[in-house]
């Protein structure tokens, strides 16, 4: 067990996981970093899909799974203010979504997905910043975020290797990208 083509025993293997309205939906747990683990394994629990929050709430919830190494789990908080919050602000999530996309991939080990989806997310939000003028929307440091992302895009393809995600994590609402109190 554990390869992407097998199922539990318990599961016939034809069967879809479906969601209460029959949409097909993966049930496997996942670990920190989102990869598919097998049905019986415990993993790290998901992320609610859907949830309305405050740009407030979003930004406290994304920066503590970013620092807890969980980009994956970010995405998903990020996805949901891109998909429910104002139509003006799409892209600034949209963008904040693909930087922690762009980090999964580079903590998966994926350099080359890493990198550009670190590069799209940061020009995205560059962008949305440049349309809006509005340098620090709810507080992000989107100039020093998106200086985090193309530095650790360079790093990941230089060094080719898969990063330490929660030792890498930006701040969001500035200081140091990837370094916090405690030695981290």
């Amino acid at each position: 067990m554990g390869s992407t083509g097998e199922t539990s025993p318990d599961r016939p293997e034809d069967a879809r996981d479906r969601d209460s309205e029959g949409r097909a939906r993966n049930a496997r747990p996942r670990d920190g970093l989102g990869r598919p683990l097998p049905y019986d394994a415990n993993g790290v629990p998901r992320q609610p899909e859907g949830v309305v929050r405050t740009p407030e709430e979003t930004l406290g919830e994304a920066q503590r799974l970013l620092d807890e190494g969980k980009p994956f789990h970010a995405h998903e908080v990020f996805e949901d203010a891109w998909k429910s919050g104002p139509g003006e602000e799409r892209e600034l999530w949209r963008g904040l979504a693909q930087l922690a996309v762009g980090l999964t991939h580079a903590a998966r080990g994926n350099p080359t997905g890493g990198a550009r989806l670190l590069r799209r997310g940061a020009g995205a939000a560059e962008a949305w910043v440049s349309g809006s003028g509005q340098p620090r929307p709810h507080g992000i440091d989107v100039a020093s975020v998106a200086a985090w992302a193309r530095e650790l895009a360079g790093d990941v393809e230089r060094d080719g290797r898969a990063v330490d995600a929660g030792a890498r994590a930006p701040r969001l609402r500035g200081g140091v990208p990837g370094r916090r109190a405690g030695g981290r």
